[in-house]
């Protein structure tokens, strides 16, 4: 049926005098249930005195009391837990505690107040503002969850109430991050750790991520440490690695930087000369025309030297003079010491290649060569 609309002089199905006539009328039952509630906890507390916890008793629980209790909850025809729940109240509100035109269910729950003074007082004075205590505000005066919650507070608690279950807290969670407002208000330290939460298992972390990665805003937020870890992490696989490298390396800013490194610099290098020497060991074990090549470039290599060593002694020849009556700091001379080293170690490798034909080089040589 058709929930009813209560409207200015309506209630429901009735007016609003009718409405007051069944209020008083009803009133005057519940004050009669109240008065045999109490009467059947007092005649309860008769039977089994409420007791002290005693190291071997567990107050209401001990079984004289539970079986005498049992026994007179059968022999009127109720449960067990009403009359144990009238008998306990019965002995919170004595009877010249007890306020007439207030429910039972009132007593029951202002009951839990521990302090005495505290519950007599509170029983007798309604909320401010108001004429009668309310199930809901007795609830709130003893911090219960209520029937109808009001306050922000009350609404949080009850859907906590309802979603002790992880299933429906699951569906009720999924719901709320799908609202943009909802989500705007989560304090920072909840939607982290809440993230963290969500992306445990490693296949969702791993769409999340790369969600994330294509959002500059985002990745401009990152620590420094962090991105480079991060770019340490994607490029373990040597194509990824490769083809990042090469991108980088276009950008001319990237590429000064990278090559002040020393290490970096002296690795491009060394896989500059390996890609060429790969590349001719493979021309020459493929191509039909090498070994007519090879003759070739052993000509061009002998007169490659020829021109290198000429150039050398025209260079000095023109530079040496000069230095008549200079005088070279300190440091000056020790760099042009240092180069004369290597100038001289690669001459010797010059006349060991030309009489042995061994061009290997060996360790200290490869040091004065690099400048090490």
């Amino acid at each position: 049926m058709p929930e009813k609309i209560e409207s200015a002089d309506k209630i429901g199905s009735v007016s609003v005098h009718r409405y007051e006539q069944i209020v008083a009328e009803l009133r005057k039952i519940v004050e009669a249930q109240s008065r045999g509630q109490f009467t059947i906890g007092d005649h309860a507390l008769e039977i089994e005195p409420m007791r002290e916890q005693g190291p071997q008793e567990r107050g209401d629980e001990l079984f004289t009391v539970k079986d005498s209790l049992f026994r007179l909850a059968e022999d009127i025809g109720l449960s067990y837990s009403q009359v144990k729940q009238v008998r306990w109240t019965a002995s919170r509100f004595p009877e010249e505690h007890r306020q007439s035109g207030v429910s039972f269910t009132i007593h029951r729950i202002l009951a839990s107040i521990e302090d005495e003074e505290a519950r007599f007082l509170a029983i007798r004075t309604p909320p401010e503002g108001k004429s009668r205590w309310t199930g809901d505000a007795a609830s709130r005066r003893v911090g219960r969850p209520v029937v109808k919650p009001v306050t922000p507070q009350e609404k949080v608690s009850a859907i906590h109430t309802l979603a002790r279950e992880d299933a429906v807290a699951a569906v009720i969670t999924g719901d709320l991050l799908r609202r943009p407002a909802v989500v705007a208000q989560v304090r920072q330290e909840d939607r982290i750790s809440a993230a963290h939460t969500l992306v445990e298992d490693e296949k969702v972390a791993a769409v999340v991520t790369g969600d994330l990665l294509r959002r500059p805003t985002v990745v401009a937020q990152v620590r420094q440490e962090d991105r480079v870890r991060a770019v340490e992490e994607l490029t373990r696989d040597e194509n990824v690695a490769a083809t990042v490298t090469t991108g980088l390396l276009r950008r001319p800013d990237v590429a000064f930087r990278a090559m002040s490194d020393d290490t970096a610099r002296h690795q491009v290098n060394h896989a500059q000369v390996e890609r060429g020497r790969q590349a001719r060991e493979e021309f020459e074990r493929t191509s039909p025309v090498a070994p007519a090549v090879k003759r070739i470039d052993r000509s061009v290599e002998f007169l490659d030297l020829i021109t290198a060593c000429h150039a050398f002694v025209a260079a000095s020849g023109r530079v040496v003079p000069g230095l008549r009556d200079r005088q070279l700091s300190d440091d000056e001379k020790v760099i042009i010491h240092e180069n004369v080293a290597r100038v001289r170690a690669t001459l010797d490798w010059i006349e060991t290649a030309v009489d042995t034909g061994k061009v290997d080089v060996d360790g200290e040589l490869a040091r004065l060569l690099q400048g090490e």
